[in-house]
């Protein structure tokens, strides 16, 4: 298959497919981390280039439940276009979920796309993947079956050990690290869906 990994610079979701054998492409205003296919630009110019698989990361700043407080009037001063910029998320998220691509699956934490849109088609956590993490991450699907657990592991006791990402401290660079797709995550979505024919729940 032809495809392409929107919004990622860390080359795992690409690479898994890779290894697999599959024409797969990341695309992002970043540079990619590893070396490999990637496209440095603008997603939305290239969704219409033949792709049979599209999985997208589309920035979830604007969208996602925890940056609620923000739109308080108490802050209007303070982020004066912030609801701007949610309308611009909300838009890209829709124009991504919209493109004309056979089959596509749209990742972001739990937010205001599941009011907005609709309910997604499954939420996943790292722990069903072989890391002991939570992070709930929702899948919005189209022609695709919903991930199946690959690694189910114990969670450690340690609330900032399972909660690891939520716990980094400020960086200029934090929200990269929590960006990064589960290594355990990409490989199941390559598994799973790189077998993918015909009928979305028709495999080789």
């Amino acid at each position: 298959m032809k495809v392409l990994v929107a919004c990622e610079f860390s080359g795992r979701v690409r690479d898994a497919f890779k290894l697999r054998g599959h024409d797969a492409w990341s695309c992002d205003f970043l540079p990619t981390e590893a070396i490999g296919n990637h496209i440095q630009d603008d997603v939305l110019k290239h969704l219409n280039d033949g792709w049979d698989l599209m999985i997208a990361h589309p920035p979830c700043t604007y969208l996602t439940v925890s940056g609620n407080k923000w739109f308080k009037p108490e802050f209007k001063n303070r982020f004066p276009d912030r609801e701007l910029r949610r309308n611009e998320a909300i838009n890209f998220f829709m124009m991504l979920i919209n493109a004309d691509i056979p089959k596509i699956a749209v990742e972001n934490p739990i937010g205001i796309m599941s009011t907005l849109y609709r309910k997604p088609d499954q939420i996943i956590q790292p722990w069903q993947f072989g890391h002991p993490e939570t992070k709930a991450t929702c899948l919005w699907l189209k022609n695709l079956p919903p991930l199946n657990p690959s690694n189910i592991v114990k969670l450690p006791d340690k609330k900032s050990e399972r909660m690891r990402l939520h716990y980094l401290p400020p960086s200029p660079d934090r929200w990269m690290e929590r960006s990064r797709t589960f290594q355990g995550i990409a490989e199941a979505m390559a598994e799973q869906w790189g077998e993918l024919k015909g009928s979305p729940l028709e495999k080789w």
